[in-house]
Parts: structure tokens; sequence; C-alpha cells
């Protein structure tokens, strides 16, 4: 599995993998010496291993964005921009750099004891089913299977994990991919040139989009996992339909979530400080999961959106929409999480903006864009399948049907319902190209 893991991400980034593998070694033997060292020892192998992994991220991911906030000062003050050769993104680099530092913080907490063999450690790290895009795994949820996995390397599980795999590509293939063709069209286009509806359209199509997208890779991770014998967090439940934006980020990219709390909100303070301060952790918090997202002034404005929402959520709204009614609730939650989208897609806070003012002008004149058939089967599909989770018994449902053992009825069903995405997706591939998932690139 190393060895795949590691021609896996050499075929994408060969010159970066040489940089994965040192930082690596580099931790395993820092985490090491943690486990035997004391005090003052222990928090500088910490700090050195933080500023490693941390600064060949703020390198990498944000180094571009940095030098051109800087040249748009020059010019603003009428100095002479100077000469920088762009740095590449290498693949997976955020996801990477999230569980190395988990790794570490876990270590010097003593919540883990450190891995005996870089072989094992780089094989957490480079991982291929979910080194891209996600779930972001910790150490500690794996670390056994690192070791063992006799009695999770099963023909049921295999199967599981089959049809796991293969609904998550149905997902991109089928829904996410026929929903980017509007999308990306309609956010290239400058959005004085489309009506009111097509701006509403455009930004629904792209908020299934990336759900579909994001969770399908997610769900083709897992059923990979569980074909070599592992198992990887969940990462989606339903998000769109929560009832508050603080539920909804218990339910979209869980593991990211999750990650931020444990590693920045909760050693910040957390809420067991005064509400002022808890408020700030709560932006902060964001502020870095927006920042995380993407080198951009759009990321870290979707970062701070969503922040103001959890305060607001804090402060009265939760109240609020346990009062008014769960469709309510779930209605404008929706809404929220659809505005905040706009940021997240739009290449700048201008068009994010102009893209807005066009959303609420409410102008019916007609334009170019319109809906072939394709396009609203996929749209219809990807609003069932969001919402239907709305019923309680459904949501349920899910925890059955994809169990490490199901009832051989609901293995039976899920793997010719594999068999047929499998058909429908390799003919839509074929036929269609690839269209790259939309995490790929932070």
């Amino acid at each position: 599995m190393l060895a795949a893991s590691l021609l896996f991400y050499s075929w994408g980034e060969p010159r970066f993998v040489l940089a994965v593998v040192g930082t690596t070694a580099v931790d395993y033997f820092i985490a090491k010496k943690m486990a035997t060292g004391e005090g003052r020892s222990r928090k500088y192998g910490l700090a050195i291993s933080l500023a490693m992994n941390i600064g060949l991220l703020l390198y990498f991911k944000y180094a571009n964005f940095f030098v051109e906030n800087v040249q748009a000062l020059y010019t603003l003050f009428g100095l002479q921009p100077f000469d920088w050769v762009k740095v590449a993104l290498p693949v997976g680099i955020s996801f990477i750099t999230f569980q190395k530092i988990s790794y570490m913080v876990d270590v010097y907490r003593g919540t883990v004891a450190p891995q005996r063999k870089l072989s094992d450690l780089l094989l957490y790290i480079l991982m291929f089913p979910q080194l891209i895009a996600g779930p972001i795994v910790r150490y500690k949820d794996i670390s056994e299977q690192l070791v063992e996995r006799r009695e999770a390397d099963t023909a049921e599980r295999r199967v599981v994990g089959f049809s796991r795999f293969m609904f998550g590509m149905a997902k991109k293939v089928l829904v996410a991919n026929v929903l980017a063709e509007y999308a990306d069209a309609v956010f290239a286009a400058a959005p004085a040139d489309f009506s009111s509806a097509t701006a509403w359209l455009g930004i629904l199509a792209y908020t299934f989009q990336i759900y579909f997208d994001f969770s399908g890779y997610s769900d083709m991770a897992l059923g990979l996992g569980l074909m070599l014998g592992f198992r990887f967090p969940e990462n989606f439940n339903f998000p769109y339909i929560s009832q508050s934006i603080t539920e909804f980020w218990r339910r979209w990219h869980i593991t990211l979530s999750t990650w931020i709390k444990d590693y920045l909100y909760i050693p910040m303070g957390g809420n067991r400080v005064k509400v002022p301060r808890m408020y700030f952790n709560l932006v902060f918090a964001f502020f870095i999961s927006g920042f995380w997202h993407g080198a951009a002034w759009t990321f870290i404005f979707w970062g701070l959106y969503h922040g103001f929402f959890l305060i607001i959520d804090k402060m009265c709204m939760l109240k609020v929409l346990r009062r008014i009614g769960k469709f309510p609730a779930v209605v404008g939650t929706f809404f929220v999480a659809m505005v905040g989208w706009i940021f997240f897609r739009a290449d700048s806070m201008s068009h994010a903006f102009s893209y807005l003012r066009r959303m609420f002008a409410f102008n019916g004149r007609p334009d170019e864009f319109y809906c072939d058939s394709r396009f609203l089967c996929a749209f219809f599909v990807a609003i069932f399948c969001s919402f239907v989770g709305y019923f309680g018994k459904v949501e349920n449902f899910q925890y059955r049907f994809f169990a490490e053992r199901p009832e051989k009825k609901w293995l039976v069903a899920g793997f010719c319902l594999a068999v047929v995405f499998y058909v429908w997706c390799g003919g839509a591939l074929l036929a269609g190209g690839l269209n790259p998932f939309i995490y790929f690139r932070f």
C-alpha cells in the first residue's frame, strides 16, 4: 500500500513527493524524541514540527497570494512592481499538513504513542484513497488499522466498499459533472449578461454540485478504504437538511469542522472563556477555515461569513429557529449556506457582489442560458437526494445500508445497484471526458 501510495502521489506531484517523505521522516524522529523527553524539549520539538509543516503550507499555498497583495500596494503608491515566479500548488498539501499536525499534537498531548515504523507513518500520511481531498483522518482513528486489518479484511466489507465507491462515483459523474456545466457557464459570464432567474439557478446548481462532488469523493475514499481493510471517518451527513448553521457544520465536511474544533477552537479557550472572547474564537476559527480552503479574499470572506452566522446562532438564532419549526429552519439555513457559496465560487469579491445584486434585481430579461433535459434530470435528482434525509427514517437507513455487516438483502441490493452505476458511469466518462474534483485544488 505504501508503494502504491508513493506511486499514486508521484504520478501527480513528482517534485513534491520527496518533500513529503522528508518532512514526514523529520516528524517521525521528533515524535519519538517527544515521547521520551520532558518539559521544554517536548515543546521545542512540537514547535519545530509545526513551524516546518505550517511554513511549507504558507509558502506553497499562500506565497502567491501575499505577493499579489504586496504588488497591489506597490501599484497603489506608484511604485514599480517586482518580478515574481509563481509557486505551483502541490496536490493535497492542505490535507497532508492537517494530518501531520494532528499526529504531532496528539503525540505531544500523550493521546497516542509515536509510530514505531517510519513506513507505517508514511502510509498514514500518503494513503492514496483519501490523500487528495480527504476526509481528514486522524492518526488515533487509524493507528491500529495500520498494523492489523485481518478481521476487517472480509469479502463482505469489500462488497460494501465497492458499493460505497460506486455510489460516490455516481454522485460525481452523473450529478455533479452535469450541474457543473451549467454553473461554470453562468459564473464565467458577467452578471449583467443574464437574468435574475439564471443567477438563482446558477448558484443552486453550484450549491448541489459542490455537495455531490465533494461528498462523492468522500464516499469513494471510504469505499476504497473498506475494500483495503480500513475504516475512515464519515465526512457528510445530509448537510442541507440542517436547521441552523451550527448544525450545518456538524454535517458538512465533518472531519474538517471537528479538526478545527479540537486543534484550534478548544485550545484557544472554546466556550470556556468570556462571551466576547468566545465570539472572537469562533470568528478566528472560521477565518482559518476559509483561508485553508484557498488563498483568496473570497475564501476568507466565506469563512468569516459562516463565523458571523455561528455567533448569531449562539446569541439568539438557535432559539428562534426552534420556535419557527423544522421546515422554515431548514429553508432559512439552506438559503444562508447557498448565499455563502457565491463567495466560495466567484473569482473575486466584486464578482460575488455583482452576482448577488443580479440575483435580487428580479430582472426578467431573456438571456442565452437554457436548461436541457439532462441538466433538469440531474438537478431534480440532486434536490431529492439532498433533502430526502429530512425524514428521520431515511437519514437512519443509510447506517444500515452502509453498515460493516449489513443484512444480506441490503448487501445484494447495494451490489446490484453499484454494478449498474459502474456501467453507467463508465459510459458517461468515455463520452464526456475528465472533470476534476473541486477539492483537488485545495
